[in-house]
């Protein structure tokens, strides 16, 4: 019997081939990922972040979960609200991410629980963390309805999942955002990151990602209650919000 396939990219591969995929373009890109990711966004990124802890309704003492967790952005922002009576795990599948993530944030004095795990498959309790987030990682797992089910068992009852990811822009920029994102990345990831085709999967990979009305059914069929979304710059990205009742 065949497997069954899934995307990486405009590709189909077998299911059990994709997260290898995906960890071959994160070690790639590990180390070049925080410059890229000021020049793709032209900075933007930062701002989506600050909304995205600005409307968190995580607060002092708070146990947080950071999934996709990379470099450190959010687990950073995250450890600054829940002070130092909280707990955020800075969390990732990629041990070159993780690594990278580790060492920037214990530069900044940031010493915080880490653990390389798989979303679909999280090593963490029931009902253990008052917040969860995954930041422009959601859109690589091969399995979104399983991580996402994951997510909301390990949430506290009121507890709130944070996805923030690359959306679908607003028409009218379709064209020129699609031009940006197919001719552009790639040429940038070639000049500073030497890696045009980790840049190609990325522009794929953002183009195949649910919509902002089907994530958030998604999430709902996960078992999220109260789900809504925000379109930030024009739909490049959108911050998704769910409660676990």
């Amino acid at each position: 019997m065949n497997n069954k396939t899934t995307d990486f990219g405009f590709s189909k591969v077998e299911e059990n081939q994709k997260a290898a995929m995906v960890a071959d373009v994160f070690h790639s890109v590990a180390k070049n990922y925080d410059i890229m990711n000021d020049v793709m966004s032209m900075g933007l990124h930062r701002l989506w972040k600050k909304f995205t802890f600005f409307t968190s309704d995580i607060k002092s003492g708070d146990k947080v979960l950071d999934i996709a967790g990379g470099t450190g952005d959010m687990t950073l922002g995250f450890k600054q609200l829940v002070g130092d009576t909280g707990t955020v795990w800075h969390t990732d599948i990629n041990s070159s991410m993780l690594k990278i993530g580790r060492d920037r944030l214990f530069d900044k004095g940031i010493i915080t629980p880490q653990c390389l795990c798989d979303a679909e498959k999280l090593p963490f309790p029931d009902s253990y963390f008052n917040a969860v987030c995954v930041s422009f990682g959601l859109r690589n797992m091969t399995h979104k309805d399983i991580a996402l089910t994951e997510m909301h068992r390990v949430l506290k009852p009121g507890g709130v999942l944070l996805v923030l990811e690359f959306s679908k822009v607003i028409k009218p920029l379709e064209k020129i955002y699609d031009l940006y994102s197919f001719k552009f990345l790639p040429f940038m990831g070639k000049l500073i990151a030497k890696d045009p085709d980790s840049y190609t999967y990325l522009a794929e990979s953002i183009k195949m990602h649910p919509d902002q009305e089907t994530l958030k059914q998604i999430m709902l069929d996960s078992g999220f209650e109260k789900v809504n979304y925000h379109n930030l710059t024009f739909g490049v990205t959108a911050l998704h919000k769910g409660y676990k009742a």
